[in-house]
């Protein structure tokens, strides 16, 4: 059901590697032309950052979003000045763009995560007569605001996740049985959630949600910095973000880079840090070896890492990072770094943030915090530069405490199992 009548945005495609433009099929998650991995991303008709004031929530921005519709109950990150935490690090333009569970402040994200931010795009982009079912891969936020929007929305939906996160997935009230969840077992990683979901869709009743590659979840991941925008009035001099496949860190470059072309925003001269939780550090590992390849990490180091790390989100083992327009290319351009932070940084910012600004953070957003104290203290940023810290989660405890249900997978499966037997498996659900 659409709040309003809505026209599609208009949009077409250009590949990052070749520059092509060429017509969105519908839904185009690589350009067919190009012969080495690229990324895609959406020109728009109106190259002029336009709010729309008359639509709710994230579809604010929908001249910057390749929706064909609007869904309920979507909500817009939210943007403010800090004061408690710019004085305690010595800053004076420090805006926090918060994307959670904070009625006080104006955001109220029910399931705490600017994965919120993608889920309404990437569904808003689907034709609201799709047959097939989505598909989507999660380590834990994402799994809890694609079941939200699509239980909420009544659109079919496979979530695959690793058991072991999933803590994660509590939400007010049961959900509709559009919904249905799969597993991989304890022990495994985000990293197996993504081959068991690959092998499902090889059926055509399914279809992949894309992850970094669809330009829906990076431009609806990207209203962060637009959420900024209307505040500070200015393009950042630097951002923040904790990062797993570091798709966030993506989106926020690409709309950066069409504020700087809409000439009232300031160049962009943003410089990106993105931030991991040691030990899982391969982006940080590649990164620093100075090497658009990823760094070697086996699936069983890989997995111990993810276990032990509290951010457990900030785990992937298949970030977009040596695709053309992907996290090396943002780094490089922009003059970015990556960080690390342990889990004690962790808990002590999750206290310090709560006693400084009023609210709790998710473990992944204090990771972003950490990282910029340690960037003001190595003298990286400076007290007069204007800075976005993107605290991508948080208000857990406001919104748990009204009440909550936790769901349990559908069903756990290998991801070693052939593709026959999990196809079989799901299509009995």
């Amino acid at each position: 059901m659409q709040l309003i009548k809505f026209k599609p945005t208009a949009y077409k495609l250009e590949t990052v590697k070749t520059g092509r433009v060429f017509e969105d099929a519908g839904w185009t998650l690589a350009d067919p032309e190009c012969d080495s991995p690229s990324l895609v991303r959406a020109v728009y008709d109106n190259p002029r950052f336009t709010p729309r004031e008359d639509l709710k929530g994230i579809y604010r921005y929908a001249e910057w979003m390749p929706v064909r519709r609007t869904l309920k109950k979507s909500c817009a990150p939210v943007t403010y000045k800090s004061k408690n935490l710019a004085k305690f690090l010595g800053l004076n333009n420090l805006y926090i763009t918060f994307s959670g569970y904070n009625p006080k402040i104006g955001a109220k994200m029910s399931t705490c995560s600017f994965k919120e931010t993608e889920a309404f795009t990437v569904c808003a982009r689907m034709d609201k007569h799709e047959k097939r079912t989505l598909v989507v891969q999660s380590a834990g936020n994402t799994a809890r605001a694609f079941a939200q929007v699509c239980s909420d929305n009544d659109i079919p939906v496979v979530i695959c996740i690793p058991e072991d996160n999933k803590h994660d997935l509590w939400f007010r009230h049961k959900l509709n049985r559009c919904v249905k969840v799969i597993a991989v077992p304890h022990g495994c990683d985000y990293y197996d959630a993504i081959a068991l979901g690959d092998k499902l869709a090889q059926n055509p009743r399914y279809f992949l949600e894309g992850g970094a590659k669809n330009i829906a979840r990076r431009d609806g991941m990207g209203t962060t910095i637009l959420s900024y925008i209307e505040k500070a009035g200015r393009i950042p001099d630097a951002y923040f973000q904790a990062v797993g496949s570091g798709t966030g860190a993506i989106a926020v470059w690409e709309n950066a880079e069409r504020l700087a072309a809409d000439g009232r925003f300031g160049e962009n001269k943003m410089r990106v840090y993105v931030s991991q939780n040691a030990p899982f550090t391969l982006l940080y590992d590649s990164w620093k070896a100075g090497s658009r390849q990823l760094a070697d990490i086996s699936p069983e180091l890989g997995r111990r890492h993810a276990e032990v790390i509290l951010a457990k989100v900030l785990s992937n083992r298949k970030p977009p990072y040596s695709i053309a327009g992907g996290l090396f290319d943002v780094l490089e351009k922009s003059n970015g770094d990556v960080f690390l932070a342990s889990n004690d940084d962790i808990m002590y910012w999750l206290l310090q943030f709560r006693n400084l600004e009023g609210y709790d953070l998710l473990p992944a957003a204090c990771v972003a915090v950490s990282s910029l104290a340690k960037a003001v203290e190595k003298g990286m940023v400076g007290k007069d530069e204007y800075i976005m810290l993107n605290c991508t989660g948080g208000g857990t405890l406001a919104a748990m405490g009204r009440g909550y249900y936790l769901k349990e997978p559908d069903l756990i499966l290998s991801p070693d199992l052939p593709a026959e037997e999990i196809i079989a498996k799901v299509s009995e659900l």
